[in-house]
């Protein structure tokens, strides 16, 4: 079922964003009078279609769902002498360059267009986000030394609010690509809102280093990390290692083997790593200490062996909602779209100069794996989800390779400043090269893909 749910989830957002992007180019085709042929969902063999309008274009469904394109009257593919003079006006080639390079880039623009309506949409509504307070943090870190301690509510960055957690995330992954430092407003643990004296600012160094893998714990290494409940018990599983350790909902686990345990995710940490080990819990009930022991149970998953207890403890994060107004909303969609453009082109542009890790690349079988994710989440972070491939298409459709649109874009482009056309065999070799080099990009992208799945 959760393969089934997968599959799908990635089959409808790839669908969704790739007829976008082709509309985009459909209708500024059809606004600068270029006859649009065909409009294809997919690539390679058409499977179904039908002809609609004035120009009767061909509406396809291909059969491979990874692309889709739209087929202009072009001179370089099609037969033009059959048709009338005033047809003949309509053909791609014979329109002046900027009108070619406004259908070419309207497919890029409508996946940011696409991407700050779904962003407004998610803003107006209020999107649950975690609160930005910070776990505990180890000895000998870079925040650390910086002075935080844990308990603490980041509310700014840079002089700038911060809403939420992913607010934090967002800014130091922005800061860790400009190798400059963060300056964090902070709240203390004890006063977190209701005191506005208790902000302090605490300056965060981000010296100079290689950028390995940007994965959802990227911040561990400066010390960083999402603060969580306490180990409170949840519900008990009849015959579990809880139950036989005598275990009740609502105790409050504070120790294990006598070393105080951070928060309820320490706990579950703590429990997987001793599969038939005693752990002796210190445990607070009712106002009373008391100690117990428990034996955790080995399960296999993966390949290895964990230990378990059978019960629940919640680490749900302290959830806040993030709202904004009509035009606001609008504002900040806009703002996130560009901020990830640029984000994501800075990544790019590392990763040429080797301070990005190429292990950063992602393939279709992570975005899969995301998209099946965050629509078991809830439709809210589906549609987040939806947002950031738009955008991550148009980057990508951008880049100035041969066969993508930022490729004819830097074609036309040297047409409009030169006034001469890119030579046919010069074109067919830098096709062969932009070919070579997506292949490559692909490869490299499935590769990283199985190595995060394997491990």
């Amino acid at each position: 079922m959760i393969i089934l749910q997968t599959v799908s989830a990635f089959v409808i957002a790839l669908s969704l964003l790739i007829m976008v992007h082709e509309l985009g180019h459909y209708w500024v085709a059809r606004l600068c009078n270029v006859k649009v042929l065909r409009f294809s969902l997919g690539m390679g063999k058409i499977v179904f279609s039908r002809r609609f309008g004035r120009d009767q274009t061909e509406w396809a469904l291909s059969i491979l769902p990874m692309g889709g394109y739209v087929k202009l009257l072009d001179a370089r593919t099609e037969d033009l002498s059959t048709l009338t003079p005033e047809e003949r006006k309509r053909e791609f080639t014979g329109k002046n360059v900027w009108c070619r390079i406004a259908i070419v880039a309207a497919g890029p623009l409508a996946n940011f267009l696409l991407a700050i309506i779904l962003l407004a949409g998610l803003y107006m509504y209020g999107v649950p986000e975690p609160l930005a307070k910070l776990r505990a943090v180890p000895e000998n870190t870079v925040a650390w030394e910086a002075g935080l301690r844990g308990g603490e509510r980041v509310v700014g960055i840079n002089g700038v609010p911060a809403a939420s957690w992913l607010d934090v995330r967002w800014r130091l992954l922005e800061a860790m690509m400009g190798d400059h430092p963060v300056v964090l407003e902070v709240q203390s643990a004890d006063i977190l809102s209701d005191d506005k004296n208790s902000s302090r600012t605490v300056a965060l160094p981000m010296t100079p280093h290689r950028v390995g893998e940007l994965n959802a714990g990227f911040l561990d290494r400066f010390g960083l990390s999402l603060a969580r409940p306490p180990a409170v018990v949840g519900k008990v599983s009849p015959g579990g290692a809880a139950e036989k350790a005598g275990l009740r909902a609502s105790d409050h686990i504070v120790r294990i083997n006598g070393e105080l345990l951070v928060d309820g995710l320490d706990f579950i940490h703590r429990v997987r790593e001793a599969p038939g080990n005693p752990l002796v819990l210190s445990v607070i009930r009712d106002n009373r200490k008391i100690e117990l022991t428990v034996v955790p149970e080995g399960h296999e998953e993966k390949g290895a062996v964990i230990g378990r207890v059978q019960a629940e403890i919640p680490i749900v994060p302290e959830m806040v909602i993030v709202q904004h107004g009509f035009f606001s909303s609008f504002g900040k969609g806009a703002v996130k779209a560009w901020e990830t453009t640029s984000l994501t082109l800075k990544m790019v542009g590392r990763m040429f100069t080797g301070k990005v890790s190429i292990k950063n690349i992602t393939g279709p079988i992570a975005i899969a794996d995301y998209a099946g994710q965050t629509a078991r989440a809830g439709l809210i972070r589906y549609l987040y989800f939806l947002a950031f491939i738009s955008i991550s298409i148009g980057v990508m459709n951008l880049l100035p390779i041969p066969v993508l649109d930022g490729g004819l874009l830097l074609y036309y482009a040297v047409e409009a400043i030169s006034g001469r056309t890119i030579s046919e065999r010069a074109g067919g070799i830098a096709q062969r090269v932009g070919i070579a080099l997506l292949v490559l990009l692909l490869v490299v992208a499935v590769f990283n893909d199985l190595s995060r799945l394997i491990g």
